[in-house]
């Protein structure tokens, strides 16, 4: 009988071996340990989209430094809503990978997450009166305790030399200063939940395409595989599939015909950024630091100069500079854009192209850039920059959702969660803040999907999460206690090591 004509049965199928379906899978095992997982994955190793560490735009985020998430309003005060909500979420993730430490699930934080403050700059007279107003909204929350502010030229060349050589310190600078940031190899973390998964008893195939999905009178899944080595065909029986495929999941949420995935479309978009090869200006900085995005500019394209821990060693990256393809993955192909658009979402993305005129304005900006214009970019973070010190480098594709909205779609730049009513099936649409709230995300789809058995799974989902249900905003006692715990847990030690129970204070101009 050939492979094709045996349909195996599963109960759970991870379709992708990024962040989202390794998290998935490895929450499953703990709650649900006699259920069978099986992991599909078209390339030939684990976290090589958009998990990868090089292929990420951001890592670690927690709002500490990423001002898109604290806009000014119109009385000069700074909403700081969606930097709450998104370290709150954070703070979910690091406790499961605290959890899942203590318990053997990973073996060795220090492959994946790594002390490194979190950076807010500005400079020119309004962009510091703004950010001393965020830093002034933040301080006092417990979430965001510790964070120093400064307009001191001493503040900045000792705390960030390579930024500090050659600056004109008579356009005034502004800092806020995180040492509890951290960054998070996505790409690691992805592989040691997966081989916690695969070690337990589930199953990983890669170079394994899912083709088709087709939902069954019980409820069940036909999920069509072609292996991609020896184009043999398989075909999985699944009660429950979900679809962590990155730029892939459109696609697969369109071809399992579910009315939730209908008038959904994506707009893809590449990164590029310049890493560092100079070892030496790699050693003279270590943080992460996010300026303000350009005015017409999308969130995504919030300048950073990012120091990542990557193989135990340092490297240096600054960026992103916006490309376009019509790929929907990184290893993609060109039809991907094309072949998304359907009679349900036309008019959606249609929508959207007439309504996002400034971000195709920024987008074509970007695509004309020069060698040189963008080491003048570059310039205002590393004044003294040249070209032979760094090397252009193309990062994973970021699939960012239109959804529909009236007669048209509107553009979204963030994470969307899609299920079936039936709970049967659930995918994830969009990018940014992506892999940091891979916990919060994947439980979500835990609770939407599994209503019942999420009751039951509670108590066990408390250890991993003590803060379930909770906002440790609420709840400071609780806040201190799980992160002192996570960090003994995730060795986080040095400066980071707890969270004063007060703000530093201002540290006043020196320059202005």
């Amino acid at each position: 009988m050939s492979e094709q004509n045996v349909v195996v049965k599963t109960d759970v199928v991870l379709v992708g071996a990024g962040i989202m379906s390794a998290t998935l899978g490895a929450i499953l095992r703990q709650v649900q340990p006699d259920w069978s997982i099986t992991t599909f994955e078209r390339l030939d190793a684990a976290a090589a989209e958009s998990s990868d560490p090089w292929n990420n735009a951001g890592t670690g985020h927690s709002a500490l430094c990423e001002l898109n998430y604290t806009p000014a309003k119109s009385d000069g005060t700074v909403d700081i809503t969606k930097a709450i909500n998104v370290n709150e979420q954070f703070q979910v993730s690091r406790q499961f990978w605290s959890y899942a430490v203590d318990n053997g699930i990973l073996t060795d934080p220090k492959e994946f997450i790594n002390p490194i403050p979190h950076v807010s700059f500005v400079h020119g007279a309004d962009n510091v009166k703004y950010l001393r107003a965020r830093y002034e909204a933040l301080a006092s929350h417990p979430l965001f305790a510790g964070m120093e502010y400064s307009e001191s030229e001493d503040f900045f060349t000792e705390r960030l030399p390579l930024m500090a050589k050659g600056r004109d310190f008579s356009d005034p600078v502004a800092l806020n200063w995180a040492e509890s940031g951290t960054d998070v190899d996505f790409g690691a973390l992805t592989k040691q939940l997966l081989n916690h998964v695969a070690s337990s008893g589930g199953t990983v195939h890669f170079g394994h395409e899912v083709r088709n999905l087709t939902k069954q009178s019980d409820g069940s899944w036909i999920v069509k595989v072609e292996n991609l080595r020896t184009r043999a065909k398989k075909t999985v029986n699944a009660k429950f599939v979900f679809v962590g495929a990155g730029g892939g999941a459109l696609h697969l949420l369109q071809k399992s015909g579910i009315k939730e995935a209908k008038g959904f479309g994506g707009f893809p978009v590449s990164g590029q950024f310049l890493r560092c090869t100079n070892p030496e200006l790699i050693d003279q900085h270590r943080a992460k630091v996010y300026g303000k995005a350009a005015v017409g500019a999308p969130p995504m394209s919030v300048p950073h100069l990012d120091t990542r821990v990557i193989n135990g060693k340092p490297g240096l990256l600054f960026g992103p500079y916006a490309g376009w393809s019509p790929k929907f993955l990184k290893q993609g192909k060109i039809t991907d854009l094309p072949g998304s658009v359907k009679p349900n979402n036309l008019m959606s993305m249609l929508g959207v192209g007439l309504t996002e005129m400034s971000l195709t304005k920024y987008l074509i900006g970007e695509l004309m850039q020069s060698p040189a214009d963008r080491i003048g970019t570059l310039g205002e973070f590393v004044p003294k920059a040249i070209g032979k010190d760094w090397e252009l480098i193309t990062a994973g594709q970021r699939v960012q959702v239109i959804r529909k909205k009236g007669k048209g779609g509107v553009l979204e730049f963030g994470t969307a969660v899609v299920n079936a009513e039936d709970g049967t099936i659930a995918g994830l649409l969009g990018a940014s803040p992506g892999a940091s709230t891979a916990v919060p995300a994947m439980l979500d789809v835990l609770q939407r999907c599994f209503p019942r058995e999420f009751e039951a799974w509670k108590p066990t989902l408390q250890q991993m999460v003590p803060s379930l249900g909770q906002k440790l905003s609420d709840n400071v006692d609780l806040f201190q206690q799980v992160w002192d715990w996570s960090t003994r847990s995730l060795q986080l030690g040095g400066a980071s090591d707890s969270v004063p129970a007060q703000a530093a204070p201002v540290v006043e101009s020196a320059s202005v």
